[in-house]
């Protein structure tokens, strides 16, 4: 089998679509401009090929229209990263993932399942998996449990590795942080699949015995024994939590916490200022800060007796937003890891994108200040991910099928003069007709333009343009009368097969 065909394999998604990245000019900020495209067509043989020979790259979209998967993926975009510590940091949880490169110089942590899973499932694992790494919060696919299929709907996808691979710079790694050849990182990915039960065995962090009803951050910070990084901070969060579970002897837990899970104790006047300020008021969990933010689970942490509780945020998780190319443009956006469909309007308008939020969802986010709002939507739409559509979905494709209607129609007429009844005339290889003519024929077919300009416009993207046309009159003067003129279609003949008589009598 080649190496086009068992990549192919490997990442196994969407049959009717994958994706691409066109890369533009380079900007004067020395960053290059980029766009991702979905192209509606099945990833094929040859597409992969040309992805390893180093032509045109391709991206592989994990969820299918049964909003199942073979492989998912954590997306941490870290320029600085560290390959040799993350790498580390799998082996020791034995976590069944496939570490590579990825362009940007930080890593693709690929899943691989022996079946296909719900797309759900496997996001809520390697979820847990991100968060066991310190990565919470990096992008996850897919990125949505589910998809709208029956209304274009195709999910995201991910750039797959091994593009030139003769000089790759997304590749694989080993147990050792060395480079795999493309042959050995397929056979790797064999031996590397793992089932859900298999999953369900696997301990995501060292024995958890420290904070198990409290924050998920300070249960992994402790996992692997006593810290000794950013004390101050995370005894302040030790503090909030004693004071939440011990009311009574808090600030002795939280001595107690400083002598054990500390490698080497905060000095007792640095305890005594954090007990002072924890005595002022009721403080919350610091949990936008780091460590805590690299390791924060809000999902389970809200549920826990002693974490975030009313304090949880309600605000949902807003992802990836997909635009599609139809007029008008369609939009696909990601909340809390379902799809909802969105108008321009609706994207626009935070009312109305609350509003189909009830519709789709059956829940009822809070709204933001409109500046952080238009923020966010900014920031979507300049990494949203574009979807091709045919033609027809299009005004201008509409616009075609309706002009070709009308000049190949039964009301075609037979001479120039009847121009002036608002007829088409074919005159070799061009069809002239008057303004009027074909307005009123757009009309009756109820196709909207939203003035002469455009409709204009979109005549002379199809090679026209207005032409004088000499006419005769009933007197038999001539005159000329403006009209427009586009090359004349073909029209489609049907050519039936000729079937053989027989002449003979049957009696």
């Amino acid at each position: 089998m080649s190496q086009a065909k068992r990549l192919l394999a490997t990442f196994a998604g969407a049959s009717n679509a994958h994706g691409t990245t066109i890369v533009g000019r380079v900007g004067r900020n020395g960053k290059a401009e980029s766009q991702s495209r979905i192209i509606r067509e099945p990833l094929t043989e040859e597409l992969v090929q040309s992805h390893i020979d180093g032509g045109q790259g391709v991206g592989a979209i994990p969820i299918n229209d049964e909003n199942k998967c073979q492989f998912g993926c954590l997306d941490i975009d870290v320029y600085d990263l560290n390959h040799a510590e993350l790498q580390a940091k799998i082996q020791k949880m034995k976590l069944p993932l496939m570490h590579c490169r990825s362009k940007s110089g930080g890593a693709h942590l690929y899943l691989f399942m022996k079946d296909w899973e719900s797309a759900g499932q496997v996001r809520d694992y390697l979820s847990e998996m991100s968060i066991a790494l310190g990565h919470s919060g990096c992008e996850i696919f897919p990125k949505q449990d589910t998809i709208i299929a029956e209304r274009g709907d195709v999910g995201n996808f991910i750039n797959m590795p091994y593009f030139n691979a003769e000089l790759p710079q997304r590749y694989c790694f080993n147990k050792k942080t060395e480079a795999l050849e493309l042959d050995e990182f397929l056979d790797a990915v064999d031996k590397a699949r793992v089932s859900l039960p298999e999953l369900e065995g696997i301990k995501f962090a060292g024995e958890r015995k420290h904070y198990t009803d409290g924050p998920p951050c300070l249960e992994h910070l402790f996992a692997e024994g006593p810290i000794s990084d950013e004390r101050n901070k995370t005894m302040f969060m030790c503090g909030v939590y004693n004071k939440l579970k011990f009311s009574d002897d808090w600030e002795a837990r939280l001595e107690e916490d400083n002598r054990t899970l500390c490698t080497e104790p905060l000095p007792s006047h640095e305890i005594l200022n954090l007990r002072k300020s924890l005595s002022k008021k009721e403080w919350g969990y610091t949990c936008k800060d780091e460590p805590f933010k690299s390791y924060c689970d809000p999902v389970v942490c809200a549920v826990r007796k002693f974490g975030i509780g009313k304090d949880a945020p309600d605000a949902p998780a807003v992802g990836g937003l997909t635009i599609m190319l139809s007029e008008p443009r369609v939009y696909f956006m990601d909340v809390n890891g379902s799809r909802i469909q969105l108008s321009t309007e609706q994207l626009q308008n935070q009312v109305l994108w609350q509003r189909a939020c009830m519709e789709q969802m059956n829940i009822m986010p809070p709204t933001v200040k409109p500046q952080k709002w238009q923020t966010m939507v900014n920031l979507l739409m300049q990494s949203a991910t574009h979807v091709e559509v045919p033609e027809e979905a299009t005004i201008k494709g509409q616009f075609k099928d309706h002009l070709k209607s009308y000049c190949t129609s039964q009301i075609r007429a037979m001479a120039p003069e009847e121009l002036e009844m608002g007829k088409p005339w074919t005159d070799g290889d061009t069809t002239k007709f008057k303004l009027e003519g074909l307005i009123d024929f757009l009309h009756h077919r109820r196709f909207k333009v939203e003035n002469r300009g455009h409709l204009i416009q979109m005549i002379r993207d199809l090679e026209g343009d207005s032409v004088h046309q000499s006419i005769r009159r009933s007197d038999g003067t001539r005159t000329t009368i403006r009209c427009w003129f586009i090359p004349s279609f073909e029209e489609n003949k049907i050519e039936l097969p000729i079937k053989e008589m027989n002449d003979d009598i049957p009696f």
